[in-house]
């Protein structure tokens, strides 16, 4: 079981390229890193490997075939703005049930008041809605999930927090992660292997 990206360029002219020929395998239970400086691409290839941008060259495959485009999709994206991710004409219990409905000790160990799910996604803050944004994501059905900079709006208690929930989550089901982060130590702390998508 992996998530492969093979051969994938995209660029928003194509005499203008931000990555190019970038080969990229996420397999079961693995935890990779993806690195580089602003502007090189990491969050648009955390969005093609999810199905939100189509790569102007190359394919994305989700266990040897196209990713699915209906119903609850296997690979789920965490927003680094989570404001970004969510319906602001819904309240947060519909948004969090959206793709499926977390049990209470999920949304517990996530540290999600459940008066915060009658609110309205304006009335919380950011960190409140990427703990929300976090547990749409880890429905049964995800296999890879891909992080783009998860946690770095948070405080350090907070990350510490909301990754080990993540992590253990992904050990008991095998799940895959892509990290994508500018911070190195938690890279190195979180992943088995870091690509640097500067080197594309």
């Amino acid at each position: 079981m992996q998530l492969k990206a093979e051969n994938v360029g995209f660029g928003y002219q194509k005499n203008s390229w931000m990555f190019r020929h970038l080969d990229l395998t996420i397999g079961k239970g693995e935890i990779v890193g993806l690195a580089g400086p602003s502007g090189a691409g990491k969050t648009t290839l955390g969005r093609i490997l999810a199905g939100y941008e189509m790569p102007l060259e190359g394919m994305v495959t989700l266990n040897d075939s196209p990713l699915p485009n209906t119903g609850y999709h296997p690979v789920q994206l965490v927003f680094q703005h989570p404001e970004k991710a969510v319906n602001p004409k819904w309240r947060m219990q519909k948004t969090l049930h959206e793709g499926w409905n977390p049990d209470n000790e999920l949304l517990e160990r996530l540290g999600i008041d459940k008066e915060c799910l009658r609110r309205w996604p304006n009335e919380l803050s950011g960190g409140e809605l990427q703990r929300f944004c976090v547990a749409r994501a880890l429905g049964p059905k995800t296999e890879f999930l891909i992080a783009d900079e998860m946690t770095t709006m948070l405080d350090s208690i907070t990350q510490a927090q909301i990754w080990q929930v993540v992590l253990d989550i992904a050990k008991q089901r095998e799940m895959g992660i892509l990290v994508i982060s500018h911070e190195a130590p938690l890279l190195e702390r979180l992943c088995s292997r870091i690509v640097d998508i500067s080197n594309k």
